[in-house]
Parts: structure tokens; C-alpha cells; sequence
């Protein structure tokens, strides 16, 4: 009995140990579960991983199933109280846990005090280290193919959220869904035109709305696009398109053609499918860009002396 006590003891002190966080010189609490690998990570390297951080139950950011993150390792870059200090411990294969304590950020004067960032509150960090490259253009054709794989995740979302909605859709030729409920009368808001909208925008994945100016079904003022210009996301570049004025519908937008991997904080998180009901209530030309002035010739220098009257 008193061996199985035992036993059961110094399994229990090994579990504890093993799931005892360490601390960095700056204080960040971390823990390595180690992997496969055999080497570490080293100066100069380009690596790939997936990175998550949690603030209580809300995700502020989260690479795993999108786009990892990419970058050369630079520990003189990384600073203080992050990750960087501990990324030459580990390998590829290599899972970390770390904690980024509110109130060290808030001294450090990364970040203020809020409803969201509370006093004693940590940042909760996990990372999933993929993989190393050999070369920059290796790790830029990985990137390549990683975004790829990323639209392709995106655009078979929006095409089961129309089909869930029975939308009839046409598709431009980057994946925006175009739901024309309809086509309006005369010029299209094709590129070089001005185009009067009215709008509402919502996530895809909720139907939470973060945009309009139709303010509880009052009508503020149309916003003007001038189409083709990049004033607005690709995605409504592309939809607004294939409306002319008086046209009415939908543009169900594929987060690579909204927001992106960065996404638009605090509203629009990263990788947000993106769907905007839109009113054109006018198309016309847009005026033409100011003329940039005439600016006078350089004086003359020593080499090159005035021409002499004759």
C-alpha cells in the first residue's frame, strides 16, 4: 500500500512539474511542450507558425486554420515581455504557452486601461511552431501557397452561406457573391464612375451589423464611391459593378477582398466574411482628379548656365 502511495506521489510531482510555467528575465510566464525536433530554433532563421491570443473567452487574434505567421527570427527586434525571449528554446513541432499580465503591459506603456483590458487580467498566448526555410524565396513561395489555400477556404464559405440562403448569385471574377435584387436603369457603376450608396454591413458568420448609414431604417446621406479606385475594399470594387442607379442587392465578400487578415478593430475581427446590402442610388461620372500644379525649372547651376540672349 505504502509503494502504491508512493508511486502515485511521484506521479503526481512529475505531472505538476511538467505543467509548471516558467518565467522569462522580463517576468512573461511561459511553458514549452516539446515535440519531435532535435535542434533548436536559431538567429537568422525564417520560420513559420500559428499563433492564438485570448483575453478571458474572447480570441483578439488567431492564425490556426488561416494564414500563419511568417518572419526571420531577430531576438534583438522581439524587446521585452514576449514570446521572442524564449523562441530559440524551441524546435519545429514545438507547442508554447504563454501569459501577458494586463498590468506589466499597462507599466510598459503597451497598452491602457480599458473595459476590455482589466486591472489583473492576463493575455493568454499559445504558438505551434510549422516549420523553417532554408531561404527568403523558399518562405515567400510557402506564404504564396498558404494565401491561396486561405481564399480558397473563403470562397467555399460564401458559396455554402448563399446556398444556405437560397441566393441566386453572380460571381466576380475574385469570389464576391452578388445577390442583384435589382440591376437598376442605364450606365453601370463601372470604373471612372461616381457611384451614391446606401449600405448596411454585417458578419457573415453572426449577422452582426458594425456599419450603415441607414441608422435604424432613417436614411443619413448616400456615400459616394468613386469606383475602381481603391477608395473602398476590392470587394465592393468589384460588386458595385454590375449595378446601375436605382439598383438594389447584396455583395457577399470573401475576408481576403474586405479586411483581411488584419481586420478592422474593434468591429471587424481578422478574417471576417463580409455582407453588405447596397442601394445605388445614383451613377455618374466622377469628377476628374485636382491638376497637380506646374511646378517652375530648377535655377541654373554652375554647369549648366543660362542661356544667353542673342
Amino acid at each position: 500500500m505504502r509503494i502504491i502511495t508512493t508511486i502515485l506521489a511521484a506521479s503526481t510531482l512529475l505531472f505538476a512539474s511538467c505543467n509548471k510555467f516558467e518565467k522569462t528575465k522580463s517576468g512573461m510566464p511561459y511553458k514549452i511542450t516539446k515535440g519531435s525536433a532535435k535542434e533548436k530554433l536559431k538567429q537568422g532563421q525564417m520560420v513559420k507558425l500559428h499563433v492564438e491570443y485570448k483575453l478571458r473567452d474572447s480570441v483578439l487574434n488567431n492564425t490556426y486554420g488561416h494564414v500563419p505567421v511568417f518572419f526571420a527570427i531577430d531576438t534583438a527586434k522581439f524587446g521585452k515581455y514576449n514570446f521572442g525571449e524564449v523562441i530559440t528554446k524551441c524546435g519545429v513541432g514545438d507547442k508554447l504557452e504563454f501569459k501577458l499580465s494586463i498590468d506589466t503591459l499597462k507599466k510598459m506603456g503597451q497598452l491602457e486601461y480599458s473595459k476590455d483590458f482589466k486591472r489583473g487580467d492576463f493575455i493568454n498566448g499559445r504558438i505551434e511552431f510549422l516549420k523553417v526555410f532554408a531561404t527568403e524565396a523558399d518562405m515567400s513561395a510557402d506564404y504564396a501557397k498558404e494565401v491561396n489555400l486561405e481564399k480558397e477556404r473563403e470562397l467555399k464559405e460564401v458559396k455554402e452561406y448563399a446556398t444556405k440562403k437560397k441566393y441566386k448569385t453572380e460571381t466576380t471574377k475574385n469570389g464576391v457573391a452578388v445577390v442583384i435584387e435589382n440591376a437598376g436603369e442605364g450606365a453601370k457603376a463601372d470604373s471612372g464612375k461616381l457611384a451614391m450608396v446606401y449600405y448596411k454591413g454585417y458578419l457573415m458568420k453572426d449577422g452582426k451589423e458594425f456599419d450603415s448609414n441607414m441608422k435604424g431604417g432613417v436614411k443619413g446621406e448616400a456615400l459616394p464611391v468613386a469606383v475602381g479606385t481603391g477608395s473602398v475594399i476590392p470587394g465592393w470594387d468589384e460588386g458595385l459593378k454590375l449595378f446601375a442607379k436605382g439598383g438594389k442587392g447584396k455583395l457577399i465578400i470573401p475576408a481576403m477582398m474586405a479586411y483581411g487578415m488584419q481586420g478592422s478593430a474593434p468591429v471587424i475581427p481578422p478574417y471576417a466574411n463580409l455582407v453588405f446590402d447596397v442601394e445605388i442610388v445614383d451613377v455618374k461620372d466622377a469628377p476628374p482628379a485636382p491638376q497637380q500644379p506646374t511646378m517652375p525649372p530648377p535655377p541654373p547651376t554652375k554647369e549648366q548656365p543660362k542661356e544667353q540672349k542673342k
